[in-house]
């Protein structure tokens, strides 16, 4: 089975590789805002409680989030693979994700991580804003705080992964189709 973190800040482009990959391996997407949407319409007893949590305004548990991946590998079990995209986040999910995968006896395959330079991803946002209307695209300060957060939060997952020997860094900077063409070579070699 083929299992990809797709990894990078905000506007280094995953969402658009993320589709590329997904149609060309076949690949089902698994992103965590999809999944706590769709459990929560189903109003699953999972869903129901991120719910009740979020209503709240606090942050759904690694243990809830990692509850619905595992749902969805159960309700997907010949697929070719999936595409984690916005989790992991934390050295924690990482190895809670690991372990999950481990008693469905696979693993991650690599983690992607697109580099892009933060002048650029601020570039990149700000005129994702303009056409998508997100508030958050918008505001440069907002922008350069989220990628801040990446910084010193996410970006730590890249060492977890290369301690694995799974990371690869691939610059995002380029033509979509040249970048594709980068992620396809890593995962060809996989």
């Amino acid at each position: 089975m083929l299992n990809i973190v797709l990894f990078g800040p905000p506007g280094a482009g995953k969402g658009t590789q993320a589709h590329l990959l997904i149609k060309k391996y076949n690949l089902i997407h698994l992103s965590t805002g999809d999944l706590l949407r769709g459990e929560i319409a189903e109003e699953t007893p999972l869903g129901m409680k991120a719910k009740s949590i979020m209503d709240r305004g606090d942050l759904v548990s690694d243990n809830i989030v990692i509850g619905m991946i595992a749902t969805k590998l159960d309700n997907n079990p010949n697929v070719n693979g999936f595409i984690f995209d916005g989790f992991p986040r934390t050295v924690a999910q990482a190895t809670a994700l690991d372990n999950l995968l481990k008693e469905k006896e696979t693993s991650i395959s690599a983690m992607l991580s697109l580099k892009v330079n933060d002048n650029e991803l601020i570039k990149r946002l700000i005129e994702r804003g303009k056409k998508s209307g997100r508030e958050d695209d918008k505001n440069k300060n907002i922008i350069s705080n989220r990628i801040n957060e990446y910084n010193d939060k996410t970006a730590p997952l890249k060492e977890f992964y290369s301690a694995q020997n799974k990371l690869s860094e691939i610059e995002g900077i380029g033509q979509v189709k040249d970048i594709a063409l980068k992620l396809n070579a890593v995962i060809d070699r996989l």
